[in-house]
């Protein structure tokens, strides 16, 4: 009897010790799922259903890790096995539910969570906690529905012994942008289970997202040293650093250099998943590393040639080629992006951009107007870039194709960053244009100077001083007068940039205005003053034109002439 009695003890110890491993290694695999290793979680759980196949809690935590890597069809499957194995379990209906959410189909996700609740204990406040967390966890928070769910949690859990509903609430508070009650939610969390880490870590993320940068930093800082291994602490240090970077110019090089650092220990920390280095490649192209990012592109090409996400890898490397200033092979993944692109709400204005912009290299110019045109109209914020482009048509003398795209660019970006400069650009473009058709006697429409002035008056109505505009100007309504009969179109602008430069003189204001200029605002008041017989103001303003520059021919002949009888027309040119 007493070997028997030692024999039941011994085996009852074993069942013990061995429950107490599972239940160990369910919480290691929780662990893992929150910490983001789910490759290793899936691991675990796989192992635990296979040896404890009627725990439903296996089956859904291997359905949660699936959520979490977008795999809704499997997960679907072992939540419905888990119903199945465990029909009193709540949290393989509430799974079925969460999946149901993820496609759009609310009405099944209601069955479910009712199923859920029907088959849980009325003071049981889990299934309360988890089907709220159901309504925020998708990329489209159901706000309205998770929140009665999540209170009732927190009315069943009256004494406060679940630290997970209320990080659950500073979730549900932080999705919303009301800070002050997640920060509320995530301390009681903490004030619960100090070593909660993804509470410390959620607390950064809510200061990185209202640009509280420092105290973002002083918060993830912290929740690295309670767990040096905590990947997804690094996470969010990683995108502090980055939007650090990209929101304070003159520290981009350091930060961007942070960022990219602990986002690779983000890797290393979890399964170094074909999304989590997708991810890094993003961060390479925003941290403007396109070396590195053409190296890590080119790996995920070769390795997942077949996953649904290898389209951001084609556009990735389209961007880092052009980037590298490999623009035939820019052109190249650029156009396979788009072959491959066959939803259309997958394109985004900057693969416009980038496609536009490697056809221009590769001397494309009227597929990539097109397709920079597009860019521009998805997004106002690449006119910038589309600005770039017309500049580098007008310094290849290509004014009608600067024209073109210089009117695009204002159209969308009227009094945005750089519009005085595109403006002025277009002005002169115009100018220009006309100046090469008349010089070839082609007769070209006054419309090109008319649209110019409109231009060039667009730049004096934001920054009214701007002295050279005045001049072009000047120059394009002495253009636009008749060439028979002028009514003196350039006089007030020619005087204004008079005005302006004398004073600049006075003053001795730097840069000095040129004499060259000056002279020839002189000469052209003078010359219409004779045309108009006006003899004194004529030779008070070529007095002006030789007192700068006491050898020009146009002045010196001018007083020559002012005893002879009035031109006909005056000079109108410089």
């Amino acid at each position: 009897m007493k070997m028997t009695k030692k024999a039941i003890t011994l085996s009852l110890g074993l069942v013990v010790m061995g429950s107490a491993s599972f239940a160990q290694s369910l919480s290691d695999a929780k662990k893992a799922i929150d910490a983001e290793q789910y490759q290793k979680a899936a691991s675990m759980l796989k192992t635990l259903v296979n040896s404890q196949a009627s725990k439903g809690e296996n089956y859904y935590n291997l359905g949660e890790v699936y959520l979490r890597m977008e795999y809704v069809d499997s997960a679907r499957a072992v939540f419905t096995k888990g119903v199945t194995a465990d029909p009193k379990n709540s949290l393989n209906y509430i799974g079925l539910g969460e999946a149901d959410l993820i496609d759009n189909n609310a009405a099944s996700a209601k069955t479910n969570f009712a199923k859920a609740v029907d088959v849980s204990s009325k003071k049981d406040w889990v299934p309360q906690l988890y089907i709220g967390k159901a309504y925020i966890s998708t990329d489209k928070p159901d706000f309205e529905a998770a929140l009665p769910y999540l209170q009732k949690a927190e009315e069943l859990d009256d004494k406060d012994k679940d630290a997970e509903t209320f990080l659950a609430l500073g979730d549900y508070y932080a999705l919303q942008k009301k800070n002050s009650e997640a920060l509320q939610n995530y301390m009681r969390a903490l004030n619960i289970n100090e070593s909660l880490v993804r509470a410390t870590v959620q607390i950064g993320r809510m200061y990185k997202e209202s640009r509280a940068f420092t105290e973002s930093e002083e918060q993830l800082k912290e929740a690295i040293s309670k767990d040096p291994n905590y990947g997804p602490a690094y996470r969010e240090i990683a995108e502090l650093y980055m939007q650090w970077a990209l929101q304070m110019a003159n520290e981009f090089e350091a930060r961007s250099a942070q960022a990219t650092e602990n986002y690779k220990k983000y890797i290393d920390l979890t399964d170094n998943s074909f999304e989590s280095k997708l991810r890094y490649a993003q961060f390479l192209f925003y941290a403007k590393d396109y070396k590195t990012l053409q190296e890590v592109t080119s790996s995920l090409a070769a390795s997942n040639p077949n996953d649904p996400k290898a389209l951001v890898v084609s556009r990735l490397r389209g961007y880092s080629a052009f980037e590298n200033k490999n623009y035939p092979q820019a052109l190249e993944y650029m156009n396979d992006f788009f072959a491959k692109a066959k939803d259309a709400s997958r394109i985004i204005a900057s693969d416009y951009l980038y496609l536009g912009r490697a056809q221009k290299e590769n001397k494309q110019d009227d597929l990539a107007m097109a397709s920079l045109i597009k860019a521009v109209e998805l997004d106002s914020a690449y006119a910038e870039q589309l600005a770039e482009v017309a500049k580098a048509f007008y310094d290849a003398k290509n004014y009608p194709k600067a024209i073109e795209t210089y009117d695009v660019v204002n159209k969308y970006n009227p009094n945005g960053k750089g519009s005085l400069y595109n403006y002025f650009y277009r002005g002169l473009a115009g100018y220009f244009l006309y100046g090469q058709g008349y010089s070839a006697k082609t007769n070209p429409s006054k419309d090109i100077l008319a649209k110019a002035d409109v231009a060039f008056a667009a730049v004096l109505k934001e920054a009214p001083t701007t002295i050279d505009v005045f001049l072009w100007r000047a120059r394009v309504n002495n253009l636009m007068d008749s060439d028979t009969e002028p009514t003196g179109l350039k006089l007030p602008f020619y005087q204004q940039y008079l005005d302006s430069a004398e004073v600049r003189l006075k003053n001795n204001v730097q840069p000095a205005p040129p004499v060259k200029s000056m002279v020839e605002a002189y000469n052209q008041i003078a010359g219409f003053a004779l045309y108009k017989n006006d003899k004194e103001k004529a030779k008070l303003y070529w007095d002006k034109a030789l007192a700068l520059e006491p050898q020009n021919a146009t002045a010196s002949e001018g007083l020559k002439q002012l005893a002879a009888p009035a031109p006909k027309a005056p000079v109108k040119r410089k």
